[in-house]
């Protein structure tokens, strides 16, 4: 079986390089320079790197994440995020593909405090939000689908929040953090390793098809993030400047970004945990692991 992977040097595609290959042969083609086209904004090149490679499932990692910069350039976030799946939905049908696919919080709009469950209506704040939701509809469309919708992606790789915070950790000795959005922070491991067990079982049972909230349990602020990587980060010997009572909770209000940002990302993963039979870790566990990672 061939995997066609696009966004392969990305926080979740490089990844899934890994996880994906005990499913089947990984190809992963170059954003530019290569034999094959990896870049979602040229049409023809994709088109003919699916004639090339006919493969047996399309895993689209690749994103227009610059979720401020977004609101200045709508349009090369819609071609990405939007046209780009489009076109995938497309290809995939006409070569019977199945379509992997990752979505995001910020397609709603972040009211109340429950769970946001996947068939809730959407209504995103920002120009990111709606592309993404724009790109989750096209892909929709295409009956042998997977959506993997997600929150607060980090890794050991790539920029994130944090490796962001353990680098200001390390140089600052005050830091302010937002604490009025809640939600869970998602390794990109985790997603990856989610995406290989669902596309197994889906090969064998196409019915599974659809979309599926992906998060570990529990939640927390981005001030409650920052909070306990530090404490972890100390606890392992890492150089940390900042003192705990020196991180700082604030309002979302009292920090300018250009896109408004949802204020509840929590997500209800039950569809995904009854449809495959997987328990999904508190928040805490992974991030001690991604600890650990930066050790090695």
């Amino acid at each position: 079986m061939k995997i066609l992977l696009f966004g392969h040097d990305g926080q979740v595609g490089t990844e899934l390089r890994r996880s994906l290959a005990l499913v089947g042969e990984v190809v992963a083609p170059p954003l530019a320079g290569g034999a094959l086209c990896g870049d979602l904004c040229d049409a023809e090149g994709i088109r003919a790197t699916l004639e090339s490679v006919r493969p047996d499932v399309i895993v689209n990692a690749a994103g227009h994440t610059a979720v401020d910069r977004a609101e200045d350039e709508p349009d090369a976030a819609m071609r990405v995020n939007a046209d780009g799946p489009a076109l995938l939905a497309r290809l995939a049908g006409r070569h019977g593909a199945w379509l992997v696919h990752y979505s995001t919080d910020y397609v709603y709009d972040g009211t109340g405090t429950r769970p946001w469950k996947e068939d809730d209506a959407a209504a995103p704040l920002s120009v990111y939000g709606a592309s993404k939701l724009a790109g989750d509809a096209a892909v929709a469309g295409h009956a042998r689908h997977l959506i993997l919708r997600t929150s607060w992606v980090y890794a050991a790789h790539g920029e994130n929040f944090a490796r962001t915070i353990l680098r200001l950790g390390r140089e600052r000795s005050e830091l302010k953090i937002i604490d009025d959005q809640v939600g869970a922070p998602t390794p990109a491991d985790l997603l990856a390793n989610a995406t290989a067990h669902m596309l197994h079982a889906a090969l064998r049972e196409p019915a599974l098809a659809g979309l599926y909230n992906v998060a570990p349990a529990g939640e927390t602020s981005w001030h409650g993030y920052a909070v306990e990587l530090l404490r972890l980060a100390r606890a392992r010997g890492l150089p940390v400047r900042v003192a705990e009572s020196a991180v700082l909770p604030i309002p979302s209000s009292a920090y300018s970004v250009r896109a408004r940002r949802p204020h509840n990302s929590r997500l209800d993963t039950t569809r995904f945990r009854r449809t495959f039979g997987l328990t999904l870790p508190d928040w805490r566990e992974p991030l001690a692991r991604f600890i650990e990672t930066l050790q090695q």
